[in-house]
């Protein structure tokens, strides 16, 4: 009796070793799952999907390559992209001009990486003032509603029913003047130097015209966005509580609304800079002597048939930065779309 008392005791302690052992795998496995999903999350998620996309990697490669230039390419160019060698009018690619020369006797290798400073700037102050004001609009006319809902809504309609290069280039055509004139009278009130440079004439009429078009695009998306996420129970949450509608709206609805919103900025960034360069081939962008890709374009079209490279280099620039940011979006698409994450 006194054994099976032992052996009965024995293994009484052992089922309890036993569970107490399950008990401590339970709440380790718990603790790695719980510690594994705080690791997770939407943005860390949607990273890892970009980075597996391997033509929206090529296309952050291109778009940071744009920046880079944009940035430096100045100070890394061969040549003042003005500079004129009347000894090597047109002259094809060789050891001292990589990409040729113009009609002119420019660097064209110079003269693109300038190009790329005027598309960077104005494909990021167009694409920001855009979005400030898309985005302002959508947001009241989905949270008013009302008289406000419809006066956005039928600006958007009447602003998007209208060609957008052909409405850039009424409205640059349109400014140019007023504007150019409000800047010499800057200059002689103030003495600035600023203010003496025409390119600033052709940069503050593009930054308009194309913050004008584009505009709508957000203001469209943030509204759907926003008509969506309001009646989402923890908006509802927050009225109960007494939140503020401008606390919900700036802590709520629009970092929700950042996702589609990202993406439509990606977009919007290269349809701006294929925009300016159309603006400067039609003559109502940026002007000569600046570099532009547009105006590189449209200055040595009739040279095509005998030059072709005068052509060919900023419009194959052009096209690889333009594909190269749509597939950047494209990705950006599908990494932030919660449909694409995996099971």
């Amino acid at each position: 009796m006194r054994q099976l008392q032992k052996t009965g005791g024995s293994s009484t302690e052992e089922n309890r070793m036993a569970q107490t052992d399950s008990a401590n795998v339970a709440d380790l496995s718990i603790e790695l799952e719980s510690q594994e999903m705080k690791s997770r999350g939407l943005w860390s998620d949607a990273f890892k999907r970009l980075v597996r996309n391997r033509l929206s990697m090529a296309g952050f490669f291109i778009f940071l390559l744009l920046f880079f230039t944009a940035i430096l390419g100045p100070l890394l160019a061969p040549y003042p992209y003005m500079l004129q060698n009347l000894d090597r009018i047109a002259e094809g690619p060789s050891g001292e001009y990589l990409l040729g020369t113009d009609d002119l006797g420019r660097d064209m290798l110079s003269r693109i990486m300038w190009g790329a400073r005027t598309a960077g700037i104005v494909a990021i102050i167009s694409t920001f003032f855009s979005l400030i004001l898309g985005t302002l609009l959508g947001a009241v006319a989905a949270y008013s509603g009302g008289w406000a809902d419809w006066l956005v809504g039928r600006a958007v309609d009447v602003t998007m029913s209208i060609p957008q290069l052909l409405f850039a280039s009424l409205i640059a055509a349109t400014f140019r003047k007023p504007v150019a004139d409000w800047v010499d009278s800057m200059y002689e009130a103030t003495g600035l130097e600023f203010f003496s440079t025409p390119t600033y004439v052709d940069l503050i009429v593009v930054f308009g015209a194309l913050s004008f078009i584009q505009w709508p695009g957000y203001a469209r998306l943030i509204r759907g966005q926003l008509l969506t996420l309001r009646e989402r129970e923890f908006v509802e949450a927050a009225r109960a509580i007494g939140v503020s509608q401008r606390k919900i709206l700036l802590r709520h609805l629009i970092p929700n609304a950042l996702g589609p919103l990202i993406v439509l900025l990606t977009f919007s960034f290269g349809g701006a800079i294929v925009a300016e360069s159309g603006l400067s081939f039609l003559g109502v962008g940026v002007q000569p002597p600046q570099a532009s890709w547009g105006a590189m374009i449209s200055d040595n079209s009739l040279s095509w048939r005998y030059r072709p490279w005068l052509v060919a280099v900023p419009g194959l620039t052009l096209a690889i930065v333009s594909v190269g940011i749509n597939f950047l979006g494209d990705g950006l698409n599908d990494a932030l779309n919660p449909r694409q994450a995996d099971s």
